[in-house]
């Protein structure tokens, strides 16, 4: 190259060496930002399905971050977290899966109650079963043959299921209906099938049965008598590595508006 070519190139060359000095500041600074306003990614026992999609939505209008929602069973999000699934906050259906992490270091402290769950019977339009408190209905189209698919959560790994197995025991009606249980992975999947038209009915959480969506295809609706099965007591707790932000909006779900809207969906607060 001659120096008159250099001369010509030499502007060129020195914008080149200052946007490759620059650039990586800039990645810095965004990726900096960016990880300081990400979402809290929640795993949350899939009753709060409606109930927390409401809450994420009326705090995210207020100008925060949607937090992330990720629905499922508690027991089964209680395994994911102890192999090191990267939630920062657990909402649980049952205290007692917290109490497990908790003995196993991997939250912050003891975490909260946020609300007491009830279970019901629900059944679809045209069932030969009729919902009631009692499950008197059920015990008579059993009797009758008349179920051949009813839905609860699978004992195991969801607390509604074992609450579900808890009543049906109770009513003396789990010897009985064995032979027509199917179980869901969760309470949310019990619901669709016990609204789906294949089952007969089934037992599901009563914030599902009070969501929008889900209450114009109830044929029926009866809450189970509380004493019938171990108190759903509901607790959440932040992961030991939780982002800021899940702090914010762990914070946000034991204030007033939060709560407010837990308790349309029939929930009872602590």
């Amino acid at each position: 190259m001659n120096r008159r070519d250099f001369l010509r190139r030499f502007p060129a060359m020195v914008s080149a060496v200052a946007s490759a000095a620059v650039a990586p500041a800039v990645l810095l600074r965004a990726a900096t930002a960016g990880a300081a306003n990400r979402a809290a990614v929640v795993a949350a026992a899939s009753d709060l399905k409606y109930a927390l999609d409401a809450v994420a939505e009326r705090y995210a209008a207020q100008g925060n971050p949607k937090p992330k929602l990720i629905f499922g069973s508690s027991g089964n999000f209680t395994r994911q977290i102890q192999q090191g699934a990267p939630f920062d906050l657990f909402l649980s259906a049952d205290e007692s899966y917290i109490a497990q992490l908790v003995a196993s270091g991997l939250t912050r402290d003891a975490g909260v109650v946020y609300a007491v769950g009830r279970i019901g019977i629900a059944v679809p339009p045209g069932s030969p079963v009729q919902a009631d408190r009692d499950l008197a209905g059920l015990r008579r189209a059993l009797a009758a043959g008349k179920v051949k698919r009813f839905a609860i959560a699978n004992p195991e790994h969801a607390p509604y299921g074992k609450r579900a197995q808890e009543a049906l025991q109770y009513a003396g009606l789990w010897e009985a209906i064995q032979p027509y249980l199917v179980l869901g992975e969760n309470i949310a999947q019990a619901m669709q099938f016990a609204l789906s038209g294949g089952a007969q009915g089934g037992i599901i959480a009563l914030s599902l049965a009070k969501a929008p969506p889900v209450a114009p295809r109830l044929g029926g609706f009866a809450l189970i008598p509380e004493a019938w099965h171990t108190p759903l007591v509901q607790r959440m707790a932040l992961l030991r590595a939780a982002h800021p932000e899940a702090e914010r909006f762990y914070a946000y779900l034991q204030g007033n508006d939060a709560r407010a809207i837990l308790a349309q969906y029939g929930f009872v607060l602590p």
